[in-house]
Protein backbone atom coordinates (compact mmCIF):
# COMPACT_ATOMS: atom_id res chain seq x y z
CA UNK A 1 0.00 0.00 0.00
CA UNK A 2 0.92 3.84 -1.22
CA UNK A 3 1.88 5.84 2.03
CA UNK A 4 2.10 9.31 1.01
CA UNK A 5 1.19 12.05 3.04
CA UNK A 6 -1.34 14.19 2.71
CA UNK A 7 -1.52 17.98 3.70
CA UNK A 8 -3.46 21.43 2.57
CA UNK A 9 -2.02 24.64 0.83
CA UNK A 10 -3.18 26.92 3.96
CA UNK A 11 -6.26 28.97 3.42
CA UNK A 12 -9.71 27.30 4.47
CA UNK A 13 -13.17 29.11 4.04
CA UNK A 14 -13.87 31.03 6.83
CA UNK A 15 -16.75 31.37 9.20
CA UNK A 16 -16.54 34.20 11.66
CA UNK A 17 -18.76 33.74 14.50
CA UNK A 18 -20.52 36.29 16.37
CA UNK A 19 -21.25 36.29 20.24
CA UNK A 20 -23.81 34.18 20.71
CA UNK A 21 -23.53 32.65 24.21
CA UNK A 22 -24.05 35.02 27.49
CA UNK A 23 -20.65 34.70 28.02
CA UNK A 24 -19.39 35.70 24.43
CA UNK A 25 -21.99 38.53 24.52
CA UNK A 26 -20.27 40.06 27.99
CA UNK A 27 -16.51 39.20 26.32
CA UNK A 28 -17.86 40.98 22.98
CA UNK A 29 -18.79 44.00 25.32
CA UNK A 30 -15.30 44.40 26.94
CA UNK A 31 -13.63 43.91 23.30
CA UNK A 32 -11.76 40.32 23.56
CA UNK A 33 -14.35 38.09 22.39
CA UNK A 34 -12.28 36.67 18.86
CA UNK A 35 -15.04 35.92 16.45
CA UNK A 36 -12.02 34.40 14.17
CA UNK A 37 -11.51 31.29 17.16
CA UNK A 38 -14.55 29.76 16.20
CA UNK A 39 -14.08 29.40 12.44
CA UNK A 40 -10.17 28.50 13.15
CA UNK A 41 -11.57 25.50 15.11
CA UNK A 42 -13.99 24.51 12.20
CA UNK A 43 -11.43 24.72 10.07
CA UNK A 44 -9.66 22.31 12.02
CA UNK A 45 -12.03 19.98 12.25
CA UNK A 46 -12.80 20.05 8.87
CA UNK A 47 -8.99 19.10 7.92
CA UNK A 48 -8.99 16.06 10.69
CA UNK A 49 -12.25 15.08 9.82
CA UNK A 50 -11.24 14.60 5.97
CA UNK A 51 -8.19 12.64 7.42
CA UNK A 52 -5.31 15.51 6.70
CA UNK A 53 -1.74 14.49 7.98
CA UNK A 54 -0.77 17.77 7.73
CA UNK A 55 -2.98 20.41 8.41
CA UNK A 56 -3.47 24.61 8.84
CA UNK A 57 -4.95 26.86 11.40
CA UNK A 58 -7.07 27.88 8.11
CA UNK A 59 -5.60 31.16 7.23
CA UNK A 60 -9.12 32.55 8.33
CA UNK A 61 -8.13 36.08 9.66
CA UNK A 62 -7.78 37.37 5.95
CA UNK A 63 -6.14 37.97 2.78
CA UNK A 64 -2.26 36.81 3.07
CA UNK A 65 -0.96 40.54 2.38
CA UNK A 66 -2.65 42.33 4.28
CA UNK A 67 -1.84 40.17 7.84
CA UNK A 68 1.48 40.75 7.30
CA UNK A 69 0.89 44.52 5.99
CA UNK A 70 -0.65 45.08 8.86
CA UNK A 71 1.97 43.88 11.50
CA UNK A 72 5.29 44.18 10.11
CA UNK A 73 7.26 47.74 10.92
CA UNK A 74 7.34 49.92 7.80
CA UNK A 75 4.24 48.53 6.48
CA UNK A 76 0.64 48.99 6.86
CA UNK A 77 -3.14 49.18 4.71
CA UNK A 78 -4.08 52.06 3.78
CA UNK A 79 -8.18 52.13 1.92
CA UNK A 80 -7.38 48.56 1.45
CA UNK A 81 -3.97 49.43 -0.27
CA UNK A 82 -0.60 47.20 1.86
CA UNK A 83 1.87 50.05 1.58
CA UNK A 84 5.59 50.06 2.52
CA UNK A 85 6.26 53.32 4.38
CA UNK A 86 9.42 52.93 6.67
CA UNK A 87 12.91 51.10 6.87
CA UNK A 88 10.80 47.05 6.87
CA UNK A 89 11.56 45.50 10.79
CA UNK A 90 9.93 42.45 12.60
CA UNK A 91 6.89 42.77 13.54
CA UNK A 92 6.56 43.36 17.50
CA UNK A 93 4.71 39.93 18.10
CA UNK A 94 3.85 36.94 15.68
CA UNK A 95 1.02 37.54 12.96
CA UNK A 96 0.89 33.45 12.92
CA UNK A 97 1.91 31.83 16.12
CA UNK A 98 -1.37 32.20 18.39
CA UNK A 99 -3.26 30.70 16.00
CA UNK A 100 -0.73 27.82 15.30
CA UNK A 101 -1.26 27.60 18.62
CA UNK A 102 -4.66 27.14 19.00
CA UNK A 103 -4.92 25.09 15.99
CA UNK A 104 -2.54 22.44 17.82
CA UNK A 105 -4.38 22.98 21.30
CA UNK A 106 -7.95 22.10 19.04
CA UNK A 107 -6.41 19.09 16.93
CA UNK A 108 -5.21 17.73 20.39
CA UNK A 109 -8.34 17.61 21.59
CA UNK A 110 -9.82 15.82 18.92
CA UNK A 111 -6.93 13.60 18.58
CA UNK A 112 -6.13 11.79 21.88
CA UNK A 113 -3.21 10.17 20.41
CA UNK A 114 -1.70 13.18 18.71
CA UNK A 115 2.50 13.75 20.27
CA UNK A 116 3.81 17.31 19.66
CA UNK A 117 6.38 16.93 16.70
CA UNK A 118 10.29 17.42 18.01
CA UNK A 119 11.43 20.12 16.07
CA UNK A 120 15.59 19.40 16.50
CA UNK A 121 14.14 15.90 15.04
CA UNK A 122 12.10 16.39 12.55
CA UNK A 123 10.12 12.97 11.88
CA UNK A 124 7.70 14.58 9.15
CA UNK A 125 8.39 12.33 5.98
CA UNK A 126 8.99 8.99 8.26
CA UNK A 127 6.22 6.49 8.12
CA UNK A 128 4.04 5.97 11.03
CA UNK A 129 5.65 9.16 12.81
CA UNK A 130 2.58 9.21 14.64
CA UNK A 131 -0.06 6.86 15.51
CA UNK A 132 -2.92 8.80 14.17
CA UNK A 133 -3.45 10.74 10.63
CA UNK A 134 -2.99 13.68 12.11
CA UNK A 135 0.94 14.56 12.47
CA UNK A 136 1.22 18.41 12.70
CA UNK A 137 0.67 21.60 11.57
CA UNK A 138 2.34 24.19 8.89
CA UNK A 139 3.21 27.12 9.52
CA UNK A 140 2.78 29.99 6.59
CA UNK A 141 4.54 32.71 5.66
CA UNK A 142 4.03 35.13 2.91
CA UNK A 143 6.82 35.22 1.12
CA UNK A 144 8.95 38.32 0.82
CA UNK A 145 9.42 38.47 -2.93
CA UNK A 146 5.52 38.49 -3.34
CA UNK A 147 4.57 40.71 -0.05
CA UNK A 148 6.95 43.80 -2.05
CA UNK A 149 5.84 42.72 -5.48
CA UNK A 150 2.07 43.58 -4.26
CA UNK A 151 2.81 46.92 -2.21
CA UNK A 152 3.02 50.38 -3.16
CA UNK A 153 6.21 51.45 -2.22
CA UNK A 154 6.21 55.30 -0.54
CA UNK A 155 8.90 56.73 0.84
CA UNK A 156 12.57 55.81 2.52
CA UNK A 157 12.99 52.85 0.37
CA UNK A 158 13.96 53.70 -4.09
CA UNK A 159 11.11 51.68 -5.49
CA UNK A 160 13.55 50.92 -8.25
CA UNK A 161 16.04 49.12 -5.77
CA UNK A 162 13.57 45.61 -5.40
CA UNK A 163 16.62 43.41 -3.69
CA UNK A 164 17.42 45.87 -0.80
CA UNK A 165 13.57 45.53 -0.10
CA UNK A 166 13.01 42.18 -0.70
CA UNK A 167 15.91 41.86 1.63
CA UNK A 168 14.98 43.63 4.49
CA UNK A 169 11.79 41.83 4.18
CA UNK A 170 13.38 38.62 4.52
CA UNK A 171 15.18 39.43 7.52
CA UNK A 172 11.91 40.24 9.22
CA UNK A 173 9.89 37.51 7.84
CA UNK A 174 12.77 35.12 9.67
CA UNK A 175 11.89 36.13 13.03
CA UNK A 176 8.59 34.64 12.11
CA UNK A 177 9.75 31.58 10.65
CA UNK A 178 11.72 31.11 14.10
CA UNK A 179 8.15 32.28 16.22
CA UNK A 180 6.30 29.43 14.33
CA UNK A 181 9.02 26.90 14.66
CA UNK A 182 8.81 27.45 18.28
CA UNK A 183 5.17 27.65 18.39
CA UNK A 184 5.33 23.82 17.12
CA UNK A 185 4.69 23.94 13.45
CA UNK A 186 6.00 20.52 11.99
CA UNK A 187 7.03 22.34 9.03
CA UNK A 188 6.92 25.91 7.23
CA UNK A 189 5.05 26.68 4.10
CA UNK A 190 6.80 29.70 2.19
CA UNK A 191 3.78 31.56 0.10
CA UNK A 192 5.63 32.27 -3.14
CA UNK A 193 2.45 33.00 -6.32
CA UNK A 194 5.02 36.07 -7.80
CA UNK A 195 7.55 33.86 -8.96
CA UNK A 196 5.47 32.23 -11.79
CA UNK A 197 4.37 35.85 -13.06
CA UNK A 198 7.59 36.63 -14.69
CA UNK A 199 7.82 39.80 -13.02
CA UNK A 200 10.16 38.65 -10.25
CA UNK A 201 13.90 38.40 -10.06
CA UNK A 202 14.75 35.01 -9.26
CA UNK A 203 17.81 35.09 -7.88
CA UNK A 204 16.84 37.82 -5.28
CA UNK A 205 14.24 35.14 -4.54
CA UNK A 206 16.24 32.60 -3.84
CA UNK A 207 18.82 35.20 -1.82
CA UNK A 208 15.65 35.96 0.52
CA UNK A 209 14.90 32.35 1.38
CA UNK A 210 17.61 31.34 2.14
CA UNK A 211 17.54 34.16 4.62
CA UNK A 212 14.38 32.79 5.91
CA UNK A 213 15.32 29.23 5.97
CA UNK A 214 18.96 29.39 7.57
CA UNK A 215 19.25 27.28 10.89
CA UNK A 216 15.54 26.33 10.77
CA UNK A 217 15.18 22.87 12.27
CA UNK A 218 12.37 21.91 10.61
CA UNK A 219 11.41 20.90 6.66
CA UNK A 220 10.24 24.15 4.89
CA UNK A 221 8.06 23.78 1.50
CA UNK A 222 7.88 27.06 -0.63
CA UNK A 223 4.25 26.87 -2.91
CA UNK A 224 4.22 28.69 -5.96
CA UNK A 225 0.96 28.51 -8.39
CA UNK A 226 0.80 29.46 -11.43
CA UNK A 227 2.25 28.18 -15.10
CA UNK A 228 5.95 26.87 -13.97
CA UNK A 229 7.44 25.80 -17.13
CA UNK A 230 9.70 28.84 -17.48
CA UNK A 231 11.18 28.38 -13.75
CA UNK A 232 11.08 24.87 -12.75
CA UNK A 233 14.83 24.17 -13.06
CA UNK A 234 15.34 27.19 -11.20
CA UNK A 235 12.54 26.72 -8.28
CA UNK A 236 14.51 23.47 -7.44
CA UNK A 237 17.43 24.66 -6.85
CA UNK A 238 16.11 26.91 -4.19
CA UNK A 239 17.49 26.51 -0.31
CA UNK A 240 13.75 25.01 0.79
CA UNK A 241 12.94 20.99 1.03
CA UNK A 242 9.70 20.93 -0.56
CA UNK A 243 8.50 22.39 -3.91
CA UNK A 244 4.81 23.12 -3.59
CA UNK A 245 2.86 23.77 -7.31
CA UNK A 246 -0.57 22.76 -8.99
CA UNK A 247 -0.87 20.07 -11.43
CA UNK A 248 -4.67 19.97 -11.74
CA UNK A 249 -5.82 23.04 -12.45
CA UNK A 250 -2.35 23.57 -14.80
CA UNK A 251 -1.78 20.52 -16.60
CA UNK A 252 0.83 21.58 -18.58
CA UNK A 253 3.16 21.88 -15.10
CA UNK A 254 3.50 17.55 -15.20
CA UNK A 255 5.13 18.19 -18.58
CA UNK A 256 7.58 20.77 -17.24
CA UNK A 257 7.96 17.89 -14.07
CA UNK A 258 8.69 15.23 -16.11
CA UNK A 259 11.38 17.28 -18.54
CA UNK A 260 12.84 18.59 -14.81
CA UNK A 261 12.59 16.77 -12.10
CA UNK A 262 16.19 15.61 -10.87
CA UNK A 263 15.30 14.10 -7.96
CA UNK A 264 16.77 17.23 -5.42
CA UNK A 265 13.61 17.92 -3.81
CA UNK A 266 10.29 16.21 -2.45
CA UNK A 267 7.22 17.53 -4.86
CA UNK A 268 4.00 18.91 -3.10
CA UNK A 269 1.50 17.62 -5.77
CA UNK A 270 -1.45 19.46 -6.13
CA UNK A 271 -4.21 17.07 -7.58
CA UNK A 272 -7.52 19.37 -6.84
CA UNK A 273 -8.32 22.51 -8.93
CA UNK A 274 -9.16 24.75 -6.01
CA UNK A 275 -10.36 27.53 -8.81
CA UNK A 276 -12.96 24.92 -9.68
CA UNK A 277 -16.36 23.97 -7.86
CA UNK A 278 -16.93 21.00 -9.10
CA UNK A 279 -16.11 18.07 -7.00
CA UNK A 280 -13.75 15.86 -8.26
CA UNK A 281 -13.86 11.58 -9.22
CA UNK A 282 -11.62 9.76 -6.88
CA UNK A 283 -10.35 7.88 -9.99
CA UNK A 284 -9.44 11.09 -11.80
CA UNK A 285 -7.85 12.26 -8.85
CA UNK A 286 -5.89 8.92 -8.60
CA UNK A 287 -4.88 8.88 -12.49
CA UNK A 288 -3.51 12.76 -11.61
CA UNK A 289 -1.33 11.33 -8.48
CA UNK A 290 -0.13 7.99 -10.60
CA UNK A 291 1.13 10.51 -13.50
CA UNK A 292 3.48 12.79 -10.55
CA UNK A 293 4.81 9.25 -9.02
CA UNK A 294 6.01 7.99 -12.23
CA UNK A 295 7.40 11.01 -12.59
CA UNK A 296 9.02 11.67 -8.95
CA UNK A 297 8.24 8.31 -7.14
CA UNK A 298 5.99 8.36 -4.15
CA UNK A 299 8.77 8.30 -2.07
CA UNK A 300 9.26 11.85 -3.36
CA UNK A 301 5.13 13.23 -2.94
CA UNK A 302 3.32 15.26 -0.50
CA UNK A 303 -0.05 15.37 -1.88
CA UNK A 304 -2.68 18.35 -1.50
CA UNK A 305 -4.90 20.67 -3.43
CA UNK A 306 -3.94 23.28 -6.08
CA UNK A 307 -3.86 26.66 -3.56
CA UNK A 308 -6.15 27.99 -1.56
CA UNK A 309 -9.40 26.57 -0.88
CA UNK A 310 -10.73 29.95 0.56
CA UNK A 311 -13.01 31.10 -2.12
CA UNK A 312 -14.71 27.75 -2.46
CA UNK A 313 -17.57 26.84 -0.09
CA UNK A 314 -17.37 24.90 3.03
CA UNK A 315 -19.30 22.35 1.66
CA UNK A 316 -17.15 22.08 -1.22
CA UNK A 317 -14.07 22.16 0.50
CA UNK A 318 -14.20 19.35 2.89
CA UNK A 319 -15.63 17.37 -0.33
CA UNK A 320 -12.53 18.08 -1.93
CA UNK A 321 -10.42 17.03 0.72
CA UNK A 322 -12.41 13.56 1.65
CA UNK A 323 -11.91 13.19 -2.21
CA UNK A 324 -8.28 13.54 -2.28
CA UNK A 325 -7.93 11.53 0.65
CA UNK A 326 -9.60 8.47 -0.48
CA UNK A 327 -7.65 8.55 -4.10
CA UNK A 328 -4.43 8.38 -2.36
CA UNK A 329 -5.84 5.42 -0.06
CA UNK A 330 -7.26 3.64 -2.84
CA UNK A 331 -3.72 3.90 -4.66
Amino acid sequence: MITMLTTVVGSYPAQPKKPQSIGSKITNVFGSYDQYIPALELAVEDQINAGIDIISDGQVRGDMIEIFAENIIGMGVEKGVPKILGKIRPANYSPGASDLKLALKKAQSISADFKYPNITESKLFKKNAFNTNFKGIKGIITGPTTLVLSCRIEGFYNKDKKEEIITDMAIALKTEANELQNAGAAVIQIDEPFLSTGVADLNTAKKALKIITEDLNIPVSMHVCGDIGKILNDLLKFPVQIIDCEFAGIPSNINSLEQEYNGSKKIGFGCIDTKNKNIEKVDQVKDLIKKGINIVGEENMIIDPDCGMRMLSRDTALLKLKTMKEAVEWL
